[in-house]
């Protein structure tokens, strides 16, 4: 590993860093999700602290309907909602989700053909007790030349998740970097736009750092380099809340190694 005296990537890292924090701790960040509320496990349509109703039609599996009276304090594309209203999976940022419940946001979310909903509130006990995320500063000597071997053809491996269940997770190839003369792999997912995503877990794994961590380069060149910068290693979103679904690293991504680098933990009151 060498090192870059160069000041720009410590600055462009810190940038990083203090809009990682804030988006974090926006109001409708990770940190203000207080539930997640999957409706297959209540068919009554009740959801624990929510109002209005939610149901599966049978006739449309592509939607859900909501229920709402007056005195459920619904409101829908920012209107009062009374009566139902058809509902698909919010796609944009949850502050912007159709249903609210005074400053609270209800998110659709639909994840392997089950629908859930999630619930943000900006007044969260997480959110109030946020201090920091806990991180690094920048080290050149972790940002490393990589190479992306792609696989033939996608993979699938069952790995655990946050919630104790098992799912699918889509693998299309490989990134290979070194660290003190020794080759290491991560498996990755490649994203519609190219860029790639590891889950992955080191030797200060829950000894210093969260029990895992995410790695997102970007898209590798046409000749396969990549840059592996383990500087902007994230925390999952369930290191934040408890609600969200995290897959675990998959076979293989557990580092022999210890990398001190990157975000590490949440600090909070």
């Amino acid at each position: 590993m060498t090192t870059d005296p160069s000041p720009v990537p410590a600055r462009e890292w810190t940038s990083w860093h203090e809009r990682r924090t804030a988006t974090v701790s926006a109001p409708y960040g990770p940190l203000a999700l207080t539930g997640t509320h999957w409706l297959a496990d209540h068919p009554d349509g009740v959801l624990p602290g929510l109002p209005g109703v939610w149901r599966e039609p049978r006739e449309d599996p592509d939607a859900i309907v909501l229920s709402a009276a007056a005195g459920d304090g619904l409101t829908a594309d920012g209107e009062p909602l009374t009566g139902g209203i058809r509902l698909t999976a919010d796609t944009g940022p949850f502050a912007e989700s159709r249903i609210a419940a005074g400053p609270r946001r209800l998110v659709v979310l639909r994840r392997e053909g089950l629908w859930a909903v999630r619930d943000f509130d900006p007044d969260s006990a997480a959110r109030r007790a946020f201090r920091a995320i806990e991180a690094t500063p920048y080290d050149p000597a972790w940002t490393l030349p990589g190479r992306f071997r792609p696989y033939d053809e996608s993979r699938t491996v069952q790995v655990a998740n946050a919630d104790g269940q098992e799912r699918g997770l889509g693998l299309g190839g490989e990134i290979a970097f070194t660290v003190g003369g020794t080759e290491h792999t991560l498996q990755v997912a490649v994203e519609a736009d190219g860029s790639l995503w590891a889950v992955f877990a080191d030797t200060t794994s829950g000894h210093g750092s969260y029990r895992f961590r995410f790695l997102r380069p970007a898209a590798p060149a046409a000749d396969g380099t990549v840059t592996v910068d383990f500087n902007r290693t994230l925390l999952p979103p369930c290191a934040f809340a408890d609600h969200f679904i995290c897959p675990f690293p998959p076979p293989g991504n557990t580092l022999p190694i210890a990398v001190p680098a990157g975000e590490r933990t949440v600090r909070t009151d």
